[in-house]
């Protein structure tokens, strides 16, 4: 039977703290939580990713140049989220830009049964503006969030210039998230 999970995504290594909490379906497909993250967090899909449970990573391709990392490696296509999250309070790890190395904990908060026919996922709370593509993982992040608190460090004009000057890191808004998961690109 489908039920309805109640997932909390939280950005770790990051101070303060940077969320997201959505609706999906037990049935869902890995493929498309891994969509799900991307637009709720604010990410771009512009690096490899994996799920992380007990040691085994869950990943969209096989790695063919490493041998050793081919024996924990599980190709995720058509595996449903309820594979690895079957019980509340129960935690995964998605791994995001290895450059970087963004880990997200996803905890399975709630199971409910589906009472309502609403439009599934949906992003219900979140805090924070996720942090900038390659702005050097958690601890660029944290650098470059000091820099921008004072206009008279020497790197202010720099990252004011990339970011184009418009980086609000305590912006968030669930309508513009819940819009862009239901668009017509995307097929969740």
């Amino acid at each position: 039977m489908n039920t309805l999970y109640q997932i909390k995504i939280t950005l770790k290594h990051t101070n303060p703290k940077v969320w997201r909490r959505v609706l999906v379906l037990s049935d869902m497909l890995l493929s498309d939580l891994h969509e799900v993250i991307q637009i709720t967090m604010g990410w771009t899909d512009s690096h490899l990713h994996r799920f992380v449970k007990n040691r085994t990573y869950y990943t969209a391709k096989p790695e063919d140049d490493d041998p050793m990392a081919a024996m924990r490696n599980v190709v995720y296509k058509g595996l449903h989220v309820s594979a690895l999250l079957k019980e509340e309070k129960e935690k995964i790890v998605y791994e995001y830009d290895f450059g970087d190395d963004w880990e997200h904990e996803l905890v399975l908060e709630k199971i409910s049964p589906v009472y309502e026919k609403l439009n599934y996922p949906i992003c219900i709370a979140g805090k924070r503006c996720c942090p900038p593509e390659d702005c050097g993982g958690p601890w660029g992040y944290t650098d470059m969030l000091e820099v921008l608190k004072n206009p008279e460090h020497k790197q202010y004009q720099h990252y004011i210039d990339w970011l184009e000057g418009d980086f609000n890191p305590e912006y968030f808004d669930k309508d513009i998230v819940n819009a862009f998961l239901h668009c017509e690109d995307n097929n969740l």
